[in-house]
């Protein structure tokens, strides 16, 4: 990352951010905080605040990074025409204000979408931008979204377990186990023979899995568990 920092002049870019996560979203629609985040060149607080504070949640550049496939620009003037203006909204008020207050109202964003549903999101900030920011910044979408997928394969494999696993529900391995026989149509029973245990165990860990997933049934039980792609995983 500090050798990318020092490439974002060419792009007329100040500060860099880049996140990654295993699941985009929780089952409830919300944006879930990203298991490996690294900023250069913006607020000490920053990353506290959208980490901890819950800005990722209502972080609208974040949100619309999510739903598109496609680099863009973005202003949180009042007088943008950027997609991001296009959707901002009451709820992310507490994101608008800070951004002004730090004077981090525009950038560019490159989501990069991995085919199992992992994804980055590199971003590049512009401090104090000009009021024409719009308007020259255009030329150098294609150039940043071509180093943002090349930063991203480099940072990519040097990931632990820790931040490719991270899921913001987790299950014991006992339970994502039962789990998974149940997605292949097993019954309590049925699993019970396959693992050798009492058919109350698998009962019980069915239903710990359940809660933690706040499913009402078998179906969502898999469907939520698919969601956080706890089956079929190690």
């Amino acid at each position: 990352m500090l050798l990318a920092q020092d490439a974002l002049p060419r792009f007329e870019l100040t500060s860099l951010i880049y996140d990654f996560t295993p699941v985009k979203f929780s089952h409830d629609g919300a944006v879930v905080t990203p298991s490996f985040l690294s900023m250069r060149n913006l607020p000490a607080d920053m990353a506290k605040v959208w980490c901890e504070d819950g800005f990722y949640q209502i972080d609208p550049v974040q949100q619309l990074a999510f739903r598109s496939h496609l680099p863009f620009a973005w202003s949180y003037r009042s007088d943008g025409k950027t997609p991001l203006n296009r959707i901002l909204a009451p709820a992310h008020k507490p994101v608008v204000d800070y951004v002004h207050d730090m004077r981090i109202t525009c950038g560019v964003t490159v989501p990069v979408h991995m085919p199992d549903g992992e994804c980055a999101v590199v971003t590049g900030v512009r401090q104090d931008a000009d009021d024409d920011f719009e308007a020259t910044i255009g030329g150098n979408v294609a150039t940043f979204a071509l180093f943002a997928h090349v930063l991203h394969e480099k940072i990519y494999p040097l990931f632990d377990e820790e931040a490719l696993r991270a899921r913001p529900i987790s299950l014991t391995p006992r339970e994502r186990e039962c789990v998974a026989y149940a997605a292949q149509g097993l019954s309590a029973k049925e699993i019970s023979k396959r693992l050798e245990r009492a058919v109350p165990t698998v009962v019980m860990h069915l239903n710990a899995a359940a809660r933690k997933l706040s499913a009402t049934n078998r179906a969502q039980l898999i469907a939520r568990a698919a969601h956080y792609r706890l089956i079929g995983t190690s």
